[in-house]
């Protein structure tokens, strides 16, 4: 496994490296050990999926408010997505600081995302599935976000939105003081 550290302070992008032989190949996507040396969670108690059928689709942009914060692992198993992460955590030295890649189902990448980060993708492709890796319990009470075409955020998604749900849609616009306390 191989640590990429990213702008966003404490956010990884992790490549996973392949050992290759007649067969295929085979490579670890998660090391207890490996995310320990570098003081990363590593305990994770609910592993999720998304399966969206239409490319255009954007899910996003989320997180949940503390004392239900969580860290998450996340990897396109299936097509391809544009993957936006923002900073919300007013002591971080990356405060407001976005990150917006790429992730295909060929290019082994995980992105470890800490808590106070909002998060969204857009589908790229039809028939996409992603998994999460998620280290706290959904609780529907703390549920956040921002919306999707927030100006703050200046987010160049690279298709025209086909599908947004209707929370997403409702989801306010970043404003100084509203996610207070990440």
């Amino acid at each position: 496994m191989l640590f990429e550290e990213t702008p966003i302070s404490g956010m990884w992008k992790i490549h996973t490296e392949r050992k290759q032989d007649t067969r295929g190949s085979f490579g670890r996507i998660f090391c207890e050990k490996e995310f320990n040396i570098r003081n990363l969670v590593f305990h994770f108690v609910q592993w999720s999926s998304s399966r969206t059928i239409e490319a255009g689709t954007i899910r996003g942009m989320h997180l949940q408010l503390p004392p239900a914060g969580e860290t998450k692992l996340v990897k396109c198993v299936r097509g391809k997505i544009y993957d936006v992460v923002c900073d919300l955590r007013r002591n971080s030295q990356s405060y407001l600081k976005k990150i917006e890649i790429p992730l295909h189902e060929d290019d082994d990448i995980i992105l470890y995302i800490p808590e106070g980060c909002v998060h969204g993708y857009q589908s790229l492709t039809n028939n996409v599935d992603i998994i999460y890796f998620i280290s706290n319990f959904y609780d529907a009470d703390r549920l956040g976000g921002i919306r999707y075409d927030d100006p703050m955020m200046n987010v160049t998604w690279p298709l025209s939105p086909t599908c947004i749900s209707a929370r997403d849609q409702a989801l306010p616009f970043f404003k100084q003081g509203l996610f207070e306390g990440l």
